[in-house]
């Protein structure tokens, strides 16, 4: 099953398809959802929110906890048997709140769940070992180390080819590329990447 989790950033106006998915809303993200998507559980403090949703929450959290809504709506997917994530609203807002709502993509992976956030222009995602997906010829797309240094062995469909290459922190080299073919193949033999793949806004 396919999760949706909801988040109170900059608010989605591209198509968000929830069939056969179950959704989680957080929070104040209600406010711009509430009307665009099917809404199977709202989780969080509702302190952006200020009111109830519908359908009411099961719990309402204290809003001075060790974790953020997102988080709790990520394990509430995960709990639910989820084995696919996406995750759509985490982007804009508070830079320090989209920096942890990257940690949420992390946290899926370890879980073998593979989950992709999705903001008005760009679909991210972590990635390991052999890595294949598909954009448009001409797509911009950037790779970023993500947990520690990845070692990229091979790679197919991008102008700058990375074979060889590790990905560090505190270099760029990873930022920027394009698609030469519209399969993209990876091998990151050692550590992961990010994968950030610069779409049309609202698509």
């Amino acid at each position: 099953m396919k999760g949706i989790l909801l988040l109170n950033g900059t608010p989605y106006t591209g198509t968000i398809d929830a069939q056969d998915a179950y959704v989680v809303c957080c929070d104040g993200a209600y406010a711009w959802a509430k009307d665009k998507v099917r809404i199977d559980r709202n989780v969080g403090d509702f302190d952006s929110l200020n009111y109830l949703p519908t359908p009411p929450p099961k719990e309402v959290y204290p809003s001075e906890k060790d974790c953020t809504d997102g988080e709790i709506g990520l394990r509430t997917l995960l709990s639910h048997g989820c084995d696919s994530i996406e995750i759509y609203g985490g982007g804009g807002g508070r830079e320090d709140h989209f920096l942890g709502n990257l940690h949420l993509l992390y946290y899926a992976m370890q879980r073998n769940t593979p989950a992709r956030l999705f903001t008005e222009r760009t679909e991210i995602f972590p990635a390991r070992g052999k890595i294949k997906f598909s954009v448009p010829v001409g797509t911009t797309l950037s790779l970023l180390p993500f947990s520690g240094e990845a070692h990229i062995v091979s790679s197919e469909g991008l102008k700058y080819p990375l074979n060889g290459l590790t990905l560090s922190y505190g270099s760029c080299r990873g930022v920027s590329n394009l698609a030469s073919s519209q399969e993209i193949c990876l091998h990151c033999a050692e550590g992961c990447v990010l994968v950030l793949i610069n779409r049309t806004k609202g698509t």
